[in-house]
């Protein structure tokens, strides 16, 4: 009678396995490459930011904060085997999301881009906060599940400069010429199009879950 919840279950832990790896794959890339091209303060990738490098720091340093201690907060076992330490960790998390949301909003501010691109940065800041604050929230007021959905969104948010780095050569490579409009374009779609698959993603879940639940009961009956 458990026959398809077990099946459901394992298709579950397989795709999630999946997900992780190529997560934390892509996550460690970007993480090479910005140490790569961060690391020498005399690199000429400090070119644009001459006179705002603390904020750089902080942003970079939140955001590596966030990026790392993610995967670490999704683990059930973790969860229900050290609640105490989840939560403390879940602190540490939005502490460095905070700074490294501030400071984006100091570059945002200064930097000379196109308005364009301004918007697609602060958007992306924007969704970063509201999907945290939103799952804080949830959390204060026990709601656990809402919770626990609204950090899986907060989190696909924070892989949108890694999602972003891997949108751009390949537009390029399908013919996009560079431009402050392609930019723009990928720093809306770096979030919002991950966003949209966790959502499809989700709702299938539920409802492939439902159906081995009431499989589960025709059987018994």
């Amino acid at each position: 009678m458990a026959v398809e919840p077990r099946r459901l279950g394992a298709v579950r832990v397989v795709g999630w396995t999946i997900v992780w790896l190529a997560v934390l794959a892509v996550s460690a890339e970007f993480l090479l490459a910005v140490y790569g091209k961060y690391h020498s303060l005399d690199g000429p990738a400090y070119a644009r930011f001459m006179d705002r490098h603390g904020w750089l720091w902080l942003h970079l340093g939140g955001g590596l904060v966030t990026l790392l201690l993610g995967p670490v907060q999704f683990l059930g076992r973790l969860r229900r085997a050290r609640p105490r330490l989840h939560r403390q960790l879940g602190r540490v998390y939005l502490y460095g999301l905070l700074v490294a949301s501030a400071a984006a909003a100091a570059l945002i501010l200064t930097t000379p881009a196109p308005f364009s691109i301004r918007a697609g940065f602060a958007a992306t800041a924007l969704a970063w906060l509201s999907t945290a604050l939103a799952g804080m929230v949830a959390v204060r007021h026990r709601r656990i599940e809402v919770h626990q959905q609204w950090m899986v969104r907060n989190y696909v948010v924070s892989l949108a400069p890694v999602m972003f780095r891997l949108m751009l050569p390949a537009a390029i490579a399908l013919g996009q010429a560079p431009s402050s409009a392609l930019v723009a374009m990928l720093l809306w779609a770096s979030w919002l199009l991950p966003l949209a698959i966790v959502e499809v993603f989700r709702r299938l879940l539920r409802h492939a879950r439902g159906d081995a639940q009431l499989t589960g009961r025709a059987t018994i009956a």
